[in-house]
């Protein structure tokens, strides 16, 4: 299998003041990014690097599902993603993160449940970010039918 495509994605960080960074890319809003508040020196109520991960993570199953939905021709009423990295003591004695645990919430119509179902770990296995990390990425996926609501003519 020959891959053609080839993108680059470039950020630029500058460091600002204590442990707070800006982060920008062309075109994009700029982040204020710090070390996280659990950690030594850390700022509480920005975003940390450890953060972004786990959104990084969360966004691109995001995406990945609303992209497999559409080329399968899915309806997709909903999609809420909520994620979590666990940083503790690593196999090999570094402190890190050791998974990435997502629970998404799906709502589409109850005739195509199992086909949304399949189509759900279908994006868990073909998200680009997950697949660059070296801690697995957990996804568990709960699909629910969307309920009609009927309308009352009086």
């Amino acid at each position: 299998m020959s891959i053609t495509k080839d993108f680059r994605y470039k950020v630029a960080v500058d460091w600002e003041v204590d442990r707070i960074t800006n982060v920008s890319s062309q075109d994009k809003p700029d982040l204020t990014v710090a070390t996280p508040p659990e950690f030594k020196n850390g700022v509480a109520g920005v975003w940390s690097p450890e953060d972004l991960l786990v959104a990084a993570v969360a966004s691109c199953y995001s995406v990945t599902l609303v992209a497999v939905a559409e080329r399968r021709e899915l309806p997709l009423h909903s999609l809420h993603v909520s994620g979590t990295g666990h940083l503790t003591a690593r196999d090999d004695g570094r402190f890190g993160f050791v998974a990435i645990e997502l629970t998404a919430a799906i709502r589409t119509d109850e005739q195509v449940i199992d086909a949304m179902e399949r189509a759900a770990k279908h994006a868990g296995r073909a998200c680009i970010v997950s697949m660059a990390l070296d801690v697995p990425v957990h996804v568990d996926a709960e699909v629910t039918p969307v309920t009609q609501v009927l309308e009352v003519v009086a």
